[in-house]
């Protein structure tokens, strides 16, 4: 491992971690993450009621927990953590009120998609040519540009939907931000101020601050206690694959193989971003399992019923800032998510954490991924070819976070797929010009 990255970070990936220290940090993980937001998105597109919102929120935790145990233990064997992609939301609710919706055959033709989908990515994998392809097009140059984008992509949502658009008096949001920020920040402060206090403050940094910024908005009035109250303690998933069942459309197989290529794109930014993270070169090996574990998981999450799950740059961000890199503790955020899945009550209890909480925490996270990103080509020595190659999807990124609603949904549908992730278009942008771009020799 580098010395300086040996520095930053508190606990390796292989570095032993008592389990009561590991489970809590893993909570940090999925508190961090607003895997519910996606489901939650889909459900109100289709109109769903309450027992198939539910369910549809039950099945996105269990397969963010399944997919985050496969890839961290068996496949990847790095620090990741799965959670369900924005990217495919419109597809899939197209794909749904397409095919005679929730009370026809719309979940089962979606769920057949899913099922092929994810059954190529794990012939992808196995076949040997994933790593070959990641080799041929993302040196490192490509990399370190892939990694600030997924950075600078997410800020504005941070920022946006989670504080300045977030339900509520927008002044109290930005004070419930601000204040969370701000305890995140202390604790960081006091952590590299006495050394001897380091482990607590830096490694629960989240957490703590996500504590203080949920008992601010208790106070505020702005914490659904009712909702938490209300929640049953113990459910079984209902909305699987069992109560709808499956059916096979060509049309909406071929939408979600393109879909899928996409979400590929986004994921290898994640392994890109944990890699600068950790200072760990991902092998040929390591590619070739991702992908297989990446398929695995998005199969089980259409049998479960719910949309594809990939890897979460997020994570990168919190293992920046906490210096805790330890596999055990991501193994313990996919049994937490397992957990959301069966145990109402708890999911009941992270999903009422008010927006702007989470926003506060978010913010600083998406920062340090880029800068991440940033750090990765500052030790490239760069050619006046290069200068674009890392400017352009810059640009990219920034317009198409920025680029009005009605110009995305008068664009061709393929193109409106890749238009929702800013990500993707960044990545294939930087890959093509590094390829045609002429170069000094």
């Amino acid at each position: 491992m580098d010395e300086q990255v040996q520095r930053n970070l508190v606990i390796g990936p292989e570095d032993h971690i008592p389990t009561g220290e590991a489970t809590l940090l893993g909570l940090q993980h999925v508190m961090a993450m607003d895997v519910y937001v996606p489901p939650i998105i889909l459900a109100g597109m289709l109109a769903m009621g309450a027992a198939d919102t539910s369910g549809l929120l039950q099945s996105t935790f269990l397969a963010a927990g399944v997919g985050t145990i496969l890839q961290t233990s068996i496949f990847m064997k790095m620090p990741m953590s799965q959670g369900p992609s924005f990217v495919p939301l419109s597809a899939a609710a197209g794909i749904v009120l397409a095919s005679g919706g929730l009370k026809g055959n719309g979940m089962a033709t979606l769920i057949g998609s899913l099922v092929v989908g994810a059954i190529i990515l794990v012939l992808l994998g196995l076949s040997g040519i994933f790593q070959k392809i990641i080799n041929r097009l993302v040196p490192a140059v490509v990399g370190g540009t892939i990694i600030t984008c997924v950075g600078l992509s997410l800020i504005p949502s941070a920022l946006n939907s989670n504080i300045f658009e977030a339900k509520g008096n927008v002044y109290q949001n930005i004070e419930l931000a601000s204040v969370t920020a701000l305890a995140m920040l202390v604790c960081v402060g006091i952590s590299i101020r006495f050394p001897r206090v380091q482990k607590l403050f830096r490694t629960g940094s989240i957490v703590i601050a996500l504590l203080c910024g949920t008992l601010m908005s208790a106070s505020m009035g702005r914490f659904n206690w009712q909702s938490v109250v209300d929640a049953p303690w113990f459910s079984l998933p209902q909305r699987t694959v069992f109560h709808w069942g499956i059916s096979f459309n060509w049309t909406s197989i071929l939408t979600f193989l393109i879909l899928y290529a996409i979400i590929t794109t986004e994921t290898t930014g994640t392994w890109f971003a944990m890699g600068a993270v950790t200072n760990h070169k991902i092998t040929d090996r390591q590619w070739n399992h991702g992908i297989v574990g990446e398929g695995l998981s998005c199969l089980f999450a259409g049998l479960c019923g719910t949309t594809p799950v990939t890897g979460y740059s997020t994570n990168a961000g919190v293992v920046s800032i906490t210096g805790v890199a330890s596999r055990k503790v991501f193994v313990a955020a996919g049994g937490w998510f397992i957990l959301l899945g069966f145990f109402s009550k708890l999911s009941a209890f992270l999903t009422a954490i008010p927006d702007p909480v989470i926003g506060g925490v978010f913010a600083l996270i998406t920062v340090t991924i880029m800068l991440n990103g940033l750090n990765v080509i500052r030790g490239i020595k760069t050619s006046d070819a290069d200068l674009y190659i890392i400017g352009l999807p810059i640009v990219l990124t920034l317009a198409i976070i920025l680029l009005p609603t009605h110009i995305t949904k008068a664009a061709p549908q393929m193109v409106q797929y890749l238009l929702g992730s800013p990500i993707a278009v960044a990545a294939l942008t930087a890959i093509i010009l590094n390829l045609l771009m002429p170069r000094r020799h």
